[in-house]
């Protein structure tokens, strides 16, 4: 039985689960279904957002900007991760998830008609907006309601608190937003399912996992088993887990593969310079050693709480490493075979 900070107690989250069950659904179908979709999902969270800024524009306070910046050294907000950069490096890990789906575009890549020239375009174009909109979503936000009253219990980020206390007559702009942030994730769960069974079909491809994460449906040609797999799997956090810390697990999984990402594209540019490469990650190493950097301080400023348990899911991922994938691994058989002439 869960129990929440306000003391709601409950067994399962279904709704999360009947969400998980339609997406996990409509991957079985096929690509086509979920891109239509996700396209019109993201449409529909992208026109909220956009009225909310066009509205909330006009409500904006400038002395709730005053300060704009409280350094970390202010009496009352010490604390190298509350305030000042330290605290805004902390706020950018915690709603890191956000950030997630850009990178799992790149696992649908074998299903792209010109995948060297649509994966860097629709990632970084759709980055560049989506960070202008995030930017321009939080200024207009912490204009209309001060910073401070987010942090009363029970109102951590809420925008309908927002547009209910200080927008009169647009009410139903809150209501339009709750459509807006269900949405919005309902669209990440999605585009993170899609781009988690296409890493365990590859990984089975090559025998890091067992062969039913790779089979195909015999009409839709999806790897179902592995959605179904997935569904299973994931609908015991999200029935079961706090939603904060299944938040805060997926954005350190997130950073830590990003640290793992940015050490791998400087390896690999010194190991096989020759390697072409239809899309090149410009002034290296500087970006690689930049991102290592950026995301580690993100994961420290995590809690341990958050931290510890990611380390647990690791070491769990290690252990299926060495105990399974490394046997099985076509690389490293073809490896043992040609050492053994």
């Amino acid at each position: 039985m869960q129990t929440s900070t306000e003391g709601v107690h409950g067994i399962v989250n279904l709704p999360a689960l009947l969400i998980l069950l339609i997406l996990t659904a409509l991957l079985i179908k096929g690509t086509q279904e979920s891109a239509s979709v996700n396209a019109f999902i993201v449409a529909l969270k992208v026109t909220i957002v956009i009225v909310f800024i066009a509205v909330g524009w006009q409500f904006v306070n400038p002395a709730n900007h005053v300060p704009y910046f409280i350094p970390a050294t202010v009496p009352g907000h010490e604390g190298i991760f509350k305030h000042g950069i330290g605290g805004m490096l902390k706020g950018a890990g915690i709603v890191f998830f956000a950030f997630i789906g850009f990178d799992a575009v790149s696992t649908a890549a074998q299903e792209a008609k010109d995948p060297a020239k649509d994966m860097p375009r629709g990632i970084m174009g759709s980055l560049a907006i989506c960070t202008v909109l995030y930017i321009l979503f939080g200024f207009v936000l912490t204009g209309v309601a001060n910073w401070q009253e987010f942090a009363v219990a029970g109102k951590e980020a809420s925008v309908v608190y927002a547009i209910q206390h200080h927008m009169p007559g647009y009410n139903w702009l809150g209501t339009a937003v709750t459509v807006a942030i269900l949405a919005g994730f309902s669209s990440v769960i999605l585009v993170m399912l899609l781009g988690q069974s296409r890493v365990f079909y590859s990984m089975a491809h090559d025998g890091l996992l067992p062969k039913v994460f790779q089979d195909l449906h015999p009409k839709f040609r999806t790897p179902y088993k592995c959605n179904v797999i997935l569904f299973l799997f994931v609908g015991l956090f999200a029935g079961l887990i706090p939603g904060d810390l299944a938040g805060d697990l997926t954005s350190i999984g997130t950073l830590f593969a990003f640290v793992i990402v940015c050490i791998g594209v400087w390896m690999m540019r010194h190991i096989q310079p020759e390697l072409k490469r239809p899309f090149k990650t410009p002034w290296v190493p500087i970006v690689p050693i930049g991102g290592m950097i950026v995301c580690s301080i993100m994961i420290i400023s995590l809690d341990t709480r958050t931290q510890l348990t990611a380390l647990g899911w690791m070491l769990f991922g290690f252990c299926i490493y060495f105990l399974y994938s490394k046997s099985h691994s076509k690389i490293q058989v073809a490896a043992e075979a040609a050492a053994s002439k």
